[in-house]
């Protein structure tokens, strides 16, 4: 092997020089110090958010026809999880606690509304088998989907610490099927309510009076209503829009990606919780007035009778109507008011 020139090696120690001269005049990156003055390796990583508004979908490629299944990271999630986990609890929390709170003061305040003419010892059918049984199907399975529902917001923070995490894992299991199978006898019910009642649901005339004359909560003045007054109209109508918008959202989350995609199951399970939660609140309210509020109305539903004097003091122009059925008898010597046992 032919040793290297001494001229060779001249001109490869030039050479060498020459690069590493140019190397060093080329700009390049700034190397960016912490707050100490050593160098900061980090200081020019790009963050993950950053990256997350750039690309807002990071997708891969796949063989199997579901496409879904390429999407690895989407920033609309990280907002689902922050509206369920966070706002959800909180707003949550007020709008149930406040009306119990709201609910409880009234008690307190105002107390039950008596029937002020005290009971007649007669009583009117108000509702027959068929209502209380729609009624009260949709009644309980209201019950236990609120509950099973609750425990999906709430159950984390409120019931494992108590039960523990495989008793509690267990018990939500079990209301997971409680709460996906009961939700038909719901729709059920519903429709059931709505086909006999709305006829007797829609606005008059005499609401206007009903509201002027303070509802039936101001004793000294008498509140006039048909079958149902303008408050249990409300009910009616807002029970039906939030019963629609739970049991459609329900479904879309029951049947995953059957109607829709990510975005719009993220949706449907954010008007699925905001509406029940609205519609826990709604019907505590409606509870409380149907029984402790309300002296003899919790009979309409149990019996399907009310006391004469209750009917005259709230729903008197349903009564005259009941009455001109029967041709108008006085009141005390209708048949159809039996003695109260």
């Amino acid at each position: 092997m032919r040793a290297v020139t001494p001229i060779v090696r001249i001109c490869l120690v030039i050479g060498a020089a020459t690069f590493f001269s140019v190397a060093a005049a080329l700009p390049g990156p700034a190397q960016k110090l912490g707050p100490d003055g050593a160098p900061n390796p980090q200081a020019s990583v790009v963050d993950e958010e950053t990256l997350l508004n750039q690309a807002p979908r990071i997708e891969g490629r796949i063989d199997i026809p579901d496409t879904r299944a390429s999407v690895l990271i989407q920033p609309a999630g990280r907002k689902w999880h922050y509206f369920h986990e966070v706002l959800l609890h909180r707003a949550g929390a007020i709008v149930i606690l406040g009306m119990i709170a709201v609910l409880g003061l009234a008690y307190l305040v105002l107390g039950p509304i008596r029937i002020s003419g005290g009971r007649s010892g007669h009583r009117i059918p108000r509702f027959n088998g068929i209502e209380r049984f729609s009624h009260w199907l949709n009644a309980v399975s209201f019950v236990i989907l609120g509950l099973t529902g609750l425990n999906i917001t709430f159950g984390k923070m409120l019931l494992m610490p108590i039960i523990g995490q495989q008793a509690f894992a267990r018990f939500s299991e079990l209301a997971k099927y409680m709460h996906n199978f009961v939700s038909f006898s719901f729709v059920v019910g519903l429709g059931l309510i709505v086909v006999m009642f709305i006829k007797d649901n829609f606005p008059q005339r005499v609401d206007l009076d009903w509201v002027r004359q303070g509802g039936g909560f101001i004793k000294s003045k008498h509140a006039p209503a048909g079958r149902f007054n303008l408050g249990e109209k409300l009910v009616f109508w807002f029970s039906l829009a939030a019963g629609v918008t739970v049991s459609v959202s329900g479904y879309m989350l029951l049947f995953p990606f059957s109607v829709t995609d990510i975005f719009g199951m993220q949706l449907a399970q954010v008007a699925h919780a905001v509406v029940a939660v609205l519609f826990v609140a709604l019907i505590l309210a409606h509870i409380y007035i149907g029984t402790l509020g309300t002296e003899g109305a919790f009979e309409a539903m149990a019996t399907g009778e009310v006391d004469l004097n209750w009917a005259i003091e709230h729903h008197d122009i349903w009564l005259a109507q009941q009455l001109a059925k029967r041709e108008q008898e006085p009141l005390p010597h209708q048949s159809s008011a039996a003695p109260a046992e």
